[in-house]
């Protein structure tokens, strides 16, 4: 009964089994399964942590060790986001805005850059410590510029430090912390293109002439390895061409990549709110006592409240419009530059893809020269076969087996040839004459 019982019943499910040690069980053949594989140490690919240089505003770097999930929730940033910074992959130049970070991938620059630091991936590239070092020394020099200017404009920043202090209001000649390693980015990648274009430059000319003077299958070769390096290398200033100015025609995308003003707006907000909060608070206690009439005017604190939130909206509106569009403009006049110095950059490889497109030409033009003169030479060699075949047509003629009597002349084969050369000589002549009338050679 214990036997069909077991039959029929189903088995028990695998939760109450110990899964690790029947994985792991010897089978009949005595061969592991799985062997040489650790199924429980098995991850997903990208989630374990890795190891970033962070740079605050303050100019200070550091080192720290965080995995995928801990950089979006810090920055705020997708998934997808954070794969233009993997550097497995190759992917064009890109510059996103978004609302806490901005993404830069800008040849071996790839970092996220906040209102507050920057984070790129830790690498032993020297373009990437570079970046670093630079974008350290800017920000210590513009901490001690600032300190400077403060002491030295004291004077005049006295009358509307109150106005300041309440609102926030930067100045004209601030330019904030996300531009300013945005910038460092740009010049970084901007450097290192226009780098490789003058070495391509310093290279190709010398080639170019060498292969104008002889031209020859090695020199080809080195050329079509040069044009290939120059297309790619086009290609991806062109990329950062198209990108700067696809951001510079987007006021939107610009206004978006103001991340100090978007955190400080929010801190105002976060700010105000709790004062109105505590304000009410106030004003329901002193009032709690107070008998309230239904048809009585709205007492004076509502009223004052009411003014100064109509008031601070207005003024946070008509702020927020005039920082936006000073942060377009700043952030505009900064990639304007940068927009010129790759258009330089780009302009340096047009040209010299220009000249080699007219190498190109001169050397189609030389060969071009040189087939012709064969095909001349080929013509001429064909005119003097025919010429030369008249010789074996009176040579068949007398060779036929009749009789006449000027086999019997002695001197008869003389005048023969001396008739038969003038005839070809003057064919040839008319043949040449020709050529030249036709204007098929020039002579």
């Amino acid at each position: 009964m214990a036997d069909l019982k077991e039959r029929l019943l189903p088995p028990k499910p695998a939760s109450a089994i110990n899964l690790r040690d029947a994985s792991f069980r010897a089978s009949a053949s005595g061969r592991q399964p799985f062997q040489g594989v650790d199924v429980l140490g098995l991850k997903k690919r990208g989630q374990g942590p890795r190891s970033w240089i962070r740079v605050d505003s303050s100019g200070n770097s550091q080192v720290i060790e965080v995995d995928k999930f801990t950089i979006m929730r810090r920055c705020d940033l997708p998934a997808r986001d954070l794969r233009l910074l993997d550097p497995l992959f190759v992917y064009p130049s890109t510059i996103l805005g978004r609302e806490k970070a901005i993404v830069v991938n800008l040849e071996q620059i790839r970092c996220i850059i906040t209102a507050d630091e920057v984070l790129l991936l830790n690498s032993l590239d020297s373009y990437v410590l570079q970046y670093v070092v630079e974008l350290k020394r800017r920000l210590q020099t513009a901490g001690v510029g600032e300190v400077w200017q403060s002491e030295g404009a004291e004077l005049n920043r006295r009358r509307s430090r109150n106005f300041d202090n309440v609102f926030g209001n930067p100045s004209p000649d601030y330019l904030p912390f996300e531009f300013r390693a945005l910038e460092v980015a740009l010049e970084a990648a901007c450097t290192f293109l226009d780098s490789q274009a003058a070495e391509l430059e310093i290279e190709a000319y010398p080639l170019l002439d060498e292969l104008t003077s002889k031209i020859s299958t090695l020199n080809l070769e080195r050329v079509r390895r040069l044009k290939s390096r120059l297309v790619a290398l086009t290609r991806r200033v062109q990329k950062v061409r198209d990108e700067i100015e696809q951001l510079m025609d987007d006021d939107g995308d610009m206004a978006e990549m103001y991340l100090t003003e978007k955190k400080r707006r929010m801190e105002s907000s976060f700010y105000g709110d709790q004062s109105l909060m505590g304000f009410r608070s106030n004003d329901g206690g002193l009032s709690a006592s107070a008998p309230v009439s239904p048809v009585s005017s709205p007492p004076e604190s509502r009223r004052l409240e009411k003014s100064l939130s109509i008031a601070r909206s207005r003024h946070e509106s008509m702020r927020s419009t005039e920082s936006s569009t000073e942060s377009i403009e700043q952030l505009e006049m900064l990639l304007e530059a940068y927009f010129v110095v790759i258009d330089s950059t780009l302009n340096k490889l047009t040209s010299l893809k220009e000249y080699i497109d007219d190498t190109e030409d001169f050397i189609n033009i030389q060969l071009d020269n040189v087939r012709n003169q064969l095909i001349q030479f080929e013509l001429l060699l064909t005119t003097a076969t025919f010429v030369v075949a008249i010789f074996g047509v009176v040579a068949g003629i007398f060779g036929m087996n009749f009789d006449i009597p000027l086999f019997e002349d002695p001197g008869a084969f003389k005048w023969v040839l001396i008739n038969t050369g003038v005839a070809g000589i003057s064919i040839f002549c008319a043949f040449v004459w020709f050529f030249k009338y036709r204007r098929l050679m020039p002579l």
